[in-house]
């Protein structure tokens, strides 16, 4: 019985230092939040849009090549 006195103290430890640290973060605005989603997203269809025509030029190049 004393150890599991000995881990439940433990764990109520790590949680309550995991909420003071949580405490010392600074949280995004959600201008911010909202600013950086943006951005993530462009980002992303961007980087698809390279990667699906880089894509169709080396697979017409492969072609080319083959033939």
């Amino acid at each position: 019985m004393n150890k599991v006195a000995e881990s439940y103290g433990r764990v109520k430890n790590f949680l309550g230092e995991v909420n003071a640290e949580l405490h010392k973060c600074s949280w995004p605005t959600r201008e911010e939040l909202t600013d950086s989603t943006v951005v993530v997203i462009v980002s992303v269809v961007l980087l698809g849009v390279y990667v699906g025509l880089s894509d169709v030029v080396s697979s017409g190049l492969l072609k080319i090549l083959i033939r």
